[in-house]
């Protein structure tokens, strides 16, 4: 079998990780796959602002947290979080930060990494509390936040979940 369709096949959504960072070498394949995502025009209005201190994936998924008011960690213990953003004026910001998400957890499983995707990326990049955290990171500009891929060692391996009977129609 092709090992592009194996990885996409056998990707899963982890939510439980080892402790353990992973190497700049699949870091940078990662995030490199991100960065080769089609866009819009080719306009690139994403980017991906890699989090690996811990304090601050600490923060972060505090204020993912509570976002859906919750104390427990939305991030699973992951100790890479990917945070996609694209431009807030863009046409295509959800679509173009929705492929590097995709291709981000795509490369994570071709490389036998663990990834989510956690949601409330929008929420939290909304907040005074986000947008300072971005400041923080040296980010400029308007953007909005897509989606957080977070990225690890898996602790777990999930089967695939039965997919529905009606997923796919051929049009006639």
């Amino acid at each position: 079998m092709n090992e592009a369709l194996k990885a996409i096949y056998e990707r899963r959504s982890i939510r439980k990780y080892k402790p353990q960072q992973i190497s700049r070498d699949e870091l940078d394949a990662v995030v490199k796959a991100g960065v080769c995502a089609p866009t819009g025009m080719n306009r690139q209005s994403p980017i991906i602002v890699v989090v690996q201190n811990s304090d601050d994936v600490a923060y972060l998924s505090k204020l993912n947290a509570k976002v859906r008011n919750s104390t427990a960690d939305p991030f699973y213990g992951a100790p890479t979080v990917l945070v996609v953003l694209a431009e807030a004026d863009s046409s295509f910001a959800v679509q173009d930060g929705s492929l590097v998400m995709g291709n981000l957890m795509n490369a994570a499983s071709a490389i036998g990494l663990g990834s989510c995707w956690i949601n409330r990326a929008k929420e939290v990049f909304e907040t005074e509390e986000g947008k300072a955290l971005l400041k923080k990171w040296g980010v400029e500009g308007n953007y909005v936040g897509v989606g957080n891929c977070i990225l690890g060692y898996a602790d777990e391996a999930p089967e695939m979940k039965p997919r529905k009977a009606n997923y796919v129609y051929y049009a006639k």
